[in-house]
């Protein structure tokens, strides 16, 4: 799946994921078949963090 490749417009793009359709980022990446660790960093570079406990990178 092609996702937005600016790091603002993607955390906006998978926190609505997380919060509409899915459990997890762990789920939501086996679906979307994305890598976890890439997101993740992408998202780290503009100091953005998954919580788990609220499902959504803050």
């Amino acid at each position: 799946m092609d996702i937005p490749k600016d790091p603002v417009i993607l955390l906006s793009f998978i926190n609505t994921k997380l919060r509409d359709f899915y459990p997890s980022l762990e789920e939501l990446c086996k679906s979307l078949n994305l890598e976890e660790k890439q997101l993740t960093e992408q998202l780290a570079s503009i100091d953005y963090h998954y919580d788990s406990n609220t499902n959504q990178f803050l």
